[in-house]
């Protein structure tokens, strides 16, 4: 792959669940980075106040799909089933993109979902990728045919490539305007394709938006 840490970074970010990728980032901002493997020791209490997410059942399902997907590994301490450890709880190992790719690969899995692997090759669309994963909410569906309609596809080509009908391509295409704040298709690739300093990428309201996070299944 020939990438930039940034669009290695959201390609990671579409084949992880948010859950798991807000878990993921927590665990990277703890520990030493993003690009190499390091290693911690965080009990659930604490990652459940660096996630904000709802429940330790939440917490234990998104390490376990990070697990799976061999974008960590965790040596759990005999507490952890139990509920949150007032000790120093379960050590983790985390990987940077680049590395949890290459752990795919030797496994023999896709290092990430197959319908944006041509979008995975040079920097073209890192900007694109970047916005599909921050800030404006989209499904994954949603995500997949702006990726497409970056390209220079039609809606019947988007079509014969995601295997849904052309009227459910304006269906998505009808959404994206309105998360994007545009009105016309070459206005959403302008969007998309734009490079900035920082590539600040907001919501369609101009916030601008926070960490990457996976668009919602």
């Amino acid at each position: 792959m020939d990438t930039t840490p940034q669009g290695a970074m959201a390609l990671l970010a579409l084949s992880h669940s948010p859950v798991e990728q807000a878990l993921y980032e927590a665990l990277c901002a703890a520990t030493c980075g993003q690009n190499q493997s390091c290693v911690g020791s965080l009990s659930l209490r604490r990652l459940l106040e660096l996630t904000g997410l709802g429940s330790y059942t939440t917490l234990r399902r998104a390490r376990a799909g990070l697990v799976s997907k061999l974008s960590i590994d965790c040596k759990r301490v005999a507490s952890d089933d139990g509920g949150p450890e007032e000790g120093p709880g379960s050590s983790y190992l985390v990987y940077g993109p680049e590395e949890i790719f290459e752990r795919r690969r030797a496994a023999g899995i896709d290092p990430y979902p197959k319908e944006y692997q041509s979008h995975a090759r040079g920097e073209g669309f890192v900007p694109a990728l970047e916005r599909v994963v921050n800030g404006y909410d989209l499904s994954r569906r949603e995500a997949q045919v702006a990726l497409c309609c970056a390209e220079g596809l039609t809606n019947a080509e988007i079509g014969d490539r995601l295997c849904i009908t052309e009227q459910t391509v304006k269906f998505h295409m009808r959404h994206l305007f309105i998360k994007f704040g545009v009105r016309r298709r070459g206005e959403l690739i302008s969007r998309l394709l734009r490079h900035e300093d920082g590539v600040a990428v907001g919501n369609g309201s101009g916030r601008r938006a926070g960490p990457f996070s996976a668009p919602k299944l």
